[in-house]
Parts: structure tokens; sequence; C-alpha cells
């Protein structure tokens, strides 16, 4: 009889700003209490910007429940506090009058191909002068609650951190053996360091940014990584939207729907290497809570708790409505039934499931994204129910039970 061996899981936690953070509590939290599993158990987990603070605490064993009592305003000693006040108010201040990145435009000019829209206005934008040193101080608590120094990288679960060059627009993978070194405090910092906004953080003649610029989630980067499931959780990205009515909030719609794009080529380019990936984003419920700027403090709590309920209720109607088999590889997969069955979340009423979880196949292709604002919440993106045989290994992981 053959053995089964251990299935390799992986943790993807995207950008999203100080309202992503508190979304991505939220949901992590559902999914450990209606799953019963430890997240932080995962063999690998990657964070960026925003979600590079929550995978750092995580791997310094502060749990999700932690994190989602801070968000409540309840501390245990000894507990980080997510108190994110000392960044300032929810707009950037007066940046400094010279070009954030000339160096990155250029490149940017010479290899078009290579850049995205958001990686030539990061270089075009004014040098950013807000201080992003809250960030390393709530890492350096947790380090320090861990009992471990800075220059310490957590091992179980292997930690990664995403920021992007901020003069080449490479990202890199703090963490990683080839990746410049840094301390763990200065690489958080550098990831959530949006253009624009706050300034580079500079280690060794080279300035790091946001890794959001770039990639919401930049789960690309584990195709090679030899796992077996992995769970994104993308506060920038929707497969289903709200209908917004201030222009702040359709400008930022509209970088979420381009967000949403990149995911989904991703999420295909690291399935087609046979990882099985399991996508959890805000719905409809939760834009209305998040509105259009991710920066505005004052409405973290109502977003965490419209998070947790929305998650809830969703993972609750896919444990209903979805078949309980596992996923087959792309060549084995049915074809879509002409009339797939609705889950609770595929109604827009404020009762409705509202974030959205879609196991997206090598097979989508990314203009699929384009009908994301149409998608309903709780569905697969492609609709289709997927199963394997049963002499099979299982591929992944049941986020409904």
């Amino acid at each position: 009889m053959s053995r089964r061996r251990t299935v390799r899981r992986g943790l993807v936690l995207g950008a999203g700003g100080v309202l992503g953070s508190a979304w991505m509590i939220g949901a992590l939290r559902a999914v450990e209490d209606e799953t019963g599993r430890d997240l932080a158990a995962s063999d690998l987990v990657v964070g960026t910007s925003a979600g590079s603070v929550v995978a750092t605490l995580l791997g310094l064993g502060i749990g999700v429940e932690a994190m989602a009592n801070s968000e409540r305003g309840i501390h245990d000693a000894g507990d980080p506090v997510l108190d994110y006040r000392d960044l300032g108010a929810s707009l950037p201040p007066r940046p400094r009058m010279r070009m954030g990145s000339p160096r990155l435009l250029t490149a940017s000019a010479l290899h078009p191909r290579h850049a995205t829209p958001m990686v030539t206005l990061a270089a075009i934008l004014p040098q950013g002068r807000g201080k992003i040193s809250a960030v390393g101080d709530l890492v350096t608590a947790g380090m320090e609650r861990a009992g471990v120094d800075p220059e310490h990288w957590p091992a179980h679960p292997a930690l990664r951190i995403v920021a992007m060059n901020f003069d080449t627009g490479d990202r890199v993978l703090f963490g990683a053996a080839d990746a410049p070194r840094m301390s763990l405090p200065d690489a958080v910092m550098a990831s959530c360091a949006i253009p624009g906004w706050y300034a580079p953080i500079e280690v060794d003649g080279q300035r790091f940014v946001d890794g959001g610029t770039r990639s919401p989630t930049s789960v690309d980067l584990l195709a090679d990584a030899g796992l077996d499931e992995i769970i994104v959780v993308a506060p920038a990205c929707s497969l289903a939207t709200d209908r917004p009515r201030g222009a702040v909030a359709l400008v930022e719609r509209q970088v979420r729907r381009a967000a949403t794009r990149r995911l989904l080529r991703e999420v295909a380019l690291v399935e087609a290497a046979g990882t099985r990936v399991t996508v959890i984003c805000p719905g409809p419920d939760d834009l209305v809570v998040m509105g259009g700027n991710l920066m505005d403090l004052t409405r973290r709590a109502e977003v965490f708790e419209t998070s947790l309920r929305t998650t809830t209720e969703l993972l609750r109607a896919t444990a209903r409505t979805r078949p309980r088999h596992r996923v087959t590889p792309p060549s084995h997969r049915a074809q879509p039934a002409a009339n797939p069955p609705a889950a609770a979340g595929a109604q827009r009423s404020s009762g409705a499931p509202a974030a959205t979880a879609a196991r997206t196949s090598a097979d989508q292709s990314a203009g699929q994204a384009d009908r994301a604002d149409r998608a309903p919440a709780g569905l697969p993106v492609d609709g289709l129910a997927r199963t394997e045989p049963d002499g099979d290994p299982p591929l992944g992981l049941d986020l409904a039970g």
C-alpha cells in the first residue's frame, strides 16, 4: 500500500493598504474558524505590502486570533498592537519636488513590455516624504516578543517579503537565498513604502518600494516552489464588485480591475505548474465599507467586521453547494454545465455573502477578469465543478470543510 506524502501548503497575503490589512485579518480569522486550520502552520508564507506585515507576524508566532483581537481593541500582555495611526493622515504628505525615480522611468521606456502602468506611474510621481517607521516598530515589537534579533528570518514557516527595486523595477523576494541581505523590519518597511507617499527604504545603495506596485500578490514567484496548494488572500482584487458613485472609488475600482487581471494571469501560471490555488478577495459588501481610500483609518473596524461576516457566509455557502470532490488537473476537467447551480453569494443583497473565493485554473484566460464585476460572489470564476480520479493524491485545500 502506497504511503501518502505530506501536502506542502503556501499562504500568499497581498497588498491593500490599512483597510486591506483589516479585511485580510477578518478573512483569515473566518478561514481558521470555519476550517479548523492553523494558517501559521503553512510551509511558506509570502507577503506583499500590507500582507507583509500580517505574514511577518504569523512567521513570528503571533496568531490570527491575536491580530483579530487587536483589530477589536483587545490586547493581551506582550501582543503587538496593530495601530497604524503613527503612519499619519489618510492622505499623503506634500512630496518632494523631484521625480521619484528617473532611472526607473528610463528602464520603463527602454523595456516597455516589462513595465506596467503602475510601475511607470511610480517612477514619475514625486518622491514621498512620509515615514513608514511605525511598521518597522511593529515588526520589531513582534521580534522582541518572539525573542529573536532583527537579523533573524523565521524558518517555520519560511517567510518571504516582496518589494520592488525602485531603480530597475525588478521584484525582490526578501528572505530568499538570492535576495539582498536586509533586516526583517527593513524588508517589511520596503514592501509597504508606497511610491509618492513614503520615502523608499535604502540598503547598500539600492532603493526599494512597495511590492504591490508590480503585482498585488506576486503569487507567480511560487510557480517553482514545490507546493501542492496555495491560499491567496488578495485585498486589492475582486471578482465581484459594487457600483460606487464617487470619483475616488471609481478610480480605485479601475485599478482593482487591472490588479485582478494580473492576479488571474499569475494564478494560471502557478496552476499550470501543478499547484492548486485558492483565491479569496473582497466582494461587493466589503467594497462598500472600504470606499475608495484604502488608507482611511476611520473605516478599519467596520471593514474587519464585514470581512469576518462575509467570508464566514461565503465558506458556509460553499460548503453547502460545492460537491465534496478534489481538484483535478486541467486535462481531466469536465466541461461546465449549461446552468451551474448558484451559490448563496450570487444574490447582490446586503444579506448575501460578499467576499469572493475562486478556485481558478490554468485554462482560464486573462480576459475572464473583464467579467469580474459581474461574477457572482462565492462561485468559481469559470463555473466548473472539478473532480479527480480516486487513486490520485489529494491536491489541495478544501476551504469549505
